[in-house]
């Protein structure tokens, strides 16, 4: 399947721009090709290349809307990384392991302040893509820690942290009450991951107060962006 992104409006197929780019100056197609179009929202476009001058066009064979997500959906707020690099593999290998939102956290000892939303944005829509995801994940912005929590649901999320003195769940045990869980419904996870130099004592005490579970991921510790893909490879277990 050659997948591309674009808009689906009822029986109008738009291919993105970059996408049109791609597909005629970089991969070469013919007119003719079958390609596969979808909108990153669940529905998918299939049809053959037509080309008037610059522009790209689907000559389209059939629309399907509403096509299933993964489930359990999972939401992992991670602080990002001082080496951007790490924070975009996690973003990369979080995607083809079908998480479905992202939010970059904005913790007490979180050392990077800046964020190219946008290049992280197109980074998750080229491994859905690669991957074959009809259900492209968000990408939030860079949101305060405080923010993050006021709305939480403390039955359904999680932290990670290394505090080896408080009390943390393994994560086997959770995995039994998560499917007990997807019997009732209850069909999306929260993971908050810290920074490096993890959360703060104050932020952890915070959580507790609202009811969230600490998850211990094992006996080894750690980097930011191993335990996001750690928590993401869990839960794609679980679909």
């Amino acid at each position: 399947m050659k997948l591309f992104y674009g808009e689906i409006l009822n029986n109008l197929v738009i291919i993105n721009d970059e996408e049109q780019t791609h597909i005629a100056k970089v991969l070469r197609m013919r007119s003719g090709e079958e390609i596969f179009v979808t909108n990153g929202k669940g529905n998918l476009a299939k049809g053959n290349l037509l080309f008037e001058g610059k522009k790209v066009l689907l000559d389209i064979k059939e629309i399907k809307e509403n096509l299933p997500n993964f489930l359990p959906q999972l939401h992992i707020a991670i602080a990002p990384t001082k080496n951007i690099d790490r924070i975009e593999f996690f973003i990369e290998k979080a995607t083809e392991m079908g998480i479905s939102e992202i939010t970059l956290l904005q913790t007490e000892q979180t050392e990077r302040k800046n964020i190219n939303i946008e290049k992280l944005r197109k980074q998750s829509i080229s491994a859905s893509k690669q991957s074959l995801r009809f259900h492209f994940p968000i990408v939030n912005d860079l949101t305060k820690f405080s923010d993050f929590i006021k709305d939480i649901n403390p039955e359904t999320t999680f932290v990670a942290h290394c505090n080896e003195n408080l009390e943390r769940i393994d994560l086997k045990m959770l995995r039994q009450a998560q499917h007990h869980n997807l019997e009732n419904k209850e069909q999306k996870i929260t993971f908050l991951v810290g920074p490096e130099g993890d959360f703060s004592d104050k932020e952890i005490e915070l959580l507790a107060e609202k009811g969230v579970k600490a998850v211990s991921l094992g006996r080894q510790r750690l980097r930011t962006e191993t335990a996001g893909i750690f928590v993401a490879a869990w839960n794609y277990g679980l679909m």
